[in-house]
């Protein structure tokens, strides 16, 4: 293990570091350079949203035809190489190495920590397609898909697994453990920049380094805000579903963003120790617990059998599913890929930024090992037992039992398939409640996270951005789903779906930063492992120079101090 003297010194303070100089006024931005470029291009991108929405549209469509239809292999091949930098990292001696101090105790307990970046990283998500997606790829399986229901069935769940499982982990794992070690183990502010300096040296501090945090503030402010979306439609459609409104209207959904934006803004003012985490903890609670009576009041044996089996079928094929890219089925697996696979690998990429800085954040003290293991297998697991059971007893349905849940023509309502299913359980009304405050606490967790995460990277990588400005990136999030469902309710088109286009389009120059970001983190890691080697060498050569000198009589023996051997007195 590295000792605490093998470590790099901190950056020197500069005369023109406010932050590092300890004279920020509490209401300064600190990083201009990077708070106002990104602050500018997400206000301009609303504001052409709300002026020119079909030309937006169109020429967002066309750029989205080109990156996601011609670049696909290009995604495949970096999301299945986070995989591989992951694991020989954490399974080499470079594990070893502590993010923080050689003694350092972790900031958070195993309970609290993996709630809180599992809630960050695919909370809402999972809610939101935890039905829809194993039921979209059942009612229309991948090509190539072999004839039947059984063989769509385990299609549709090979594929759930290869989109939120280890690969998109691998991703937060490289951003996470780059930005982590950056921080924690060199004192270097909390910015994406940082993780880049043992190639780029001090050229991280000027311009490179803005561009660089520019990218990642407005492609996590994407990001988060389409999810925000996501998640209002979904509520929508559950209300309606439950006739508590006649129709999930743009109003509704522009009022649900603006009161759970309120609950956000109100967290993440309260600070990462106090509301973020008393939510996640709260969140996930609530998700067990919900996955458990969904589990039993369900086909419980169906879905522990199928888990079990899908286990191996995930592990049986996890090299076929990784490098899939259809190209021997032409125009119809292209299209396929280009909406599903490579669409996912985008979106992840483009919301590493927001989970890669967040997970490092609350990552101090724990080991690269334990960090890798922690954040790449723990949460694909739960990740793969919820899919189990919420998508396992749709397909269970559709298959054994009454249906419903696709339509005639094949379709799948993703809006509404969550609470369809409920629908058919005991306690429906209570459980569609309670799936309802899920989404907005999983909702509130992902905006407080990623307004936290946005702001410190807009400052300068403080740790303690201003109040007021984190309630400037809180608010911002909410207009922009807010703007784009308005904007996309007038012209007519599909604003949100305008909105995702740009996160996964950002992806591809973040692609290029993730690059840099493995390679950084190997030579930091190689460097430092080496050092340990040389000190190790140096110490056993030492020991056996003294071993031999003493042998041989060219060293007295020490002297033993009889005292220290005097057994004490028995008083007798």
């Amino acid at each position: 293990m590295t000792t605490s003297t093998d470590q790099p010194p901190a950056p020197p303070l500069e005369a023109d570091d406010p932050v590092q100089l300890g004279l920020r006024p509490d209401s300064a931005i600190t990083a201009p350079r990077v708070f106002w470029p990104a602050a500018g291009i997400l206000l301009v991108f609303v504001a052409l949203a709300v002026a020119l929405p079909k030309r937006l549209g169109d020429t967002l469509d066309s750029l989205n035809g080109t990156i996601i239809g011609d670049l696909g292999w290009f995604y495949v091949l970096l999301v299945s190489a986070c995989i591989g930098f992951s694991l020989w990292i954490a399974f080499s001696p470079m594990g070893n190495v502590v993010l923080g101090k050689d003694d350092e105790d972790a900031d958070f307990g195993l309970k609290t920590w993996f709630s809180m970046l599992f809630a960050a990283g695919m909370g809402i998500g999972l809610v939101f397609w935890g039905v829809a997606e194993p039921l979209n790829h059942y009612a229309s399986p991948p090509p190539g898909t072999a004839d039947g229901d059984a063989a769509a069935a385990r299609a549709a769940m090979d594929t759930t697994f290869l989109h939120w499982g280890l690969h998109a982990w691998g991703i937060y794992v490289v951003v996470g453990l780059a930005v982590a070690y950056a921080v924690h183990r060199k004192g270097r502010p909390v910015s994406i920049r940082w993780a880049l300096e043992p190639i780029f040296g001090d050229r991280v501090r000027g311009r490179l380094g803005d561009v660089i945090d520019v990218i990642a503030v407005v492609g996590t402010l994407f990001g988060v805000a389409t999810s925000l979306g996501f998640g209002v439609s979904q509520i929508g459609a559950g209300l309606a579903y439950l006739g508590v409104v006649d129709e999930a209207s743009t109003t509704l959904k522009v009022a649900l963003i603006i009161g759970i934006t309120a609950i956000a803004i109100v967290s993440v003012v309260s600070g990462i120790d106090k509301g973020i985490k008393w939510l996640s903890n709260i969140n996930m609670g609530m998700a067990a617990v919900f996955l458990l009576v969904v589990a039993v009041v369900g086909p419980t044996v169906f879905i522990l059998g199928d888990f079990v089996q899908q286990l191996g079928s995930y592990l049986r094929n996890f090299f076929d599913l990784s490098f899939r890219t259809m190209t021997f089925q032409g125009d119809e697996g292209s299209t396929w890929l280009a909406g599903w696979t490579t669409f996912y690998w985008g979106w992840w990429m483009s919301w590493a930024p927001f989970v890669g800085v967040f997970i490092a954040r609350i990552s101090r003290g724990r080991t690269v090992r334990e960090f890798v293991t922690g954040v790449l297998l723990v949460p694909t697991l739960v990740t793969f037992l919820w899919f189990s059971v919420m998508g396992g007893s749709a397909i269970y349905r559709e298959m054994f039992g009454s249906g419903g849940l696709v339509g005639e023509d094949g379709a799948v309502s993703t809006d509404a398939a969550l609470f369809q299913l409920i629908d058919g359980l005991p306690a429906s009304g209570l459980l569609s409640v309670v799936a309802m405050l899920l989404v907005v606490i999983f909702f509130v967790t992902s905006s407080d996270s990623g307004s936290f995460v946005v702001d410190m990277l807009a400052s300068g990588g403080d740790p303690e951005p201003p109040v007021w400005s984190r309630v400037f990136w809180g608010v911002l999030e909410g207009v922009i789903a807010a703007t784009l469902l308005v904007a996309g309710a007038v012209s007519g088109g599909d604003a949100l779906g305008a909105l995702q286009t740009m996160a996964i389009l950002l992806a591809l120059p973040f692609s290029l930063v993730m690059i840099g970001m493995m390679v950084a983190t190997a030579k930091a890691l190689m460097h430092e492992n080496w050092l340990n080697q040389r000190a190790e060498r140096r110490l056993l050569a030492a020991e056996v120079a003294g071993e031999i000198a003493r042998v041989s009589g060219t060293v007295p023996e020490p002297i033993r101090d009889d005292r220290r051997r005097k057994r004490p007195s028995s008083g007798t």
